[in-house]
């Protein structure tokens, strides 16, 4: 089963060519923030506390990722593989992904990290907010929600280096550009 990982920092395309792997290598697609973002708009226990921390630009506390993100990946029993979109984003995350996966008899098949330059990402982001309007787009809070990717999340790179899982792709360039790099990576382990 091929179980691929995408990370970035908010803005850097992960949703992009998460569609993108979905379709070329026929995966089931678990992202936390589409999952989130349905509870929230349903108006669930889980959404309205979620609502809470993103609109703060926090993350959501793991034990409530976790739980909700084992339900998903069990009722993906039957998919070639699965993306986790935006998931792991800490360290203690990835150990309880890696754990899961385990005891399923599976395991990280690859981690794809897409590469954007500050700027950039402040520039799509604003973008976005103004094309979706999404509450979360502004750049108050787009700041520190790169601060808390740096901080909390940019360690996964060295803990997946050390696997030997991590594929940096620069995230610059057009969407089918990258596409072809994170292709040839994915290919590769296959």
């Amino acid at each position: 089963m091929l179980n691929v990982i995408i990370f970035g920092a908010p803005g850097s395309g992960k949703g992009t060519q998460s569609e993108n792997l979905i379709k070329k290598y026929n995966l089931a697609h678990i992202s936390t923030g589409d999952v989130l973002r349905a509870e929230m708009k349903n108006g669930t226990e889980l959404g309205k506390l979620a609502e809470n921390y993103i609109a703060k630009g926090q993350l959501v506390p793991d034990d409530v990722v976790i739980g909700m993100l084992a339900n998903v990946l069990d009722s993906k029993k039957d998919a070639a593989g699965v993306i986790f979109d935006g998931f792991p984003r800490t360290i203690p995350q990835s150990e309880a992904l890696e754990k899961m996966l385990k005891e399923r008899g599976q395991e990280v098949s690859i981690v794809v990290s897409l590469e954007v330059e500050e700027p950039e990402l402040i520039d799509r982001l604003i973008k976005r907010g103004q094309q979706s309007g999404r509450s979360d787009d502004n750049l108050e809070t787009i700041k520190s929600r790169l601060d808390v990717y740096k901080n909390q999340t940019s360690p996964l790179k060295e803990h997946y280096k050390t696997t030997g899982k991590l594929v940096p792709i620069k995230g610059i360039g057009t969407v089918e550009d990258i596409f072809l790099k994170i292709s040839e990576a994915v290919d590769n382990i296959k």
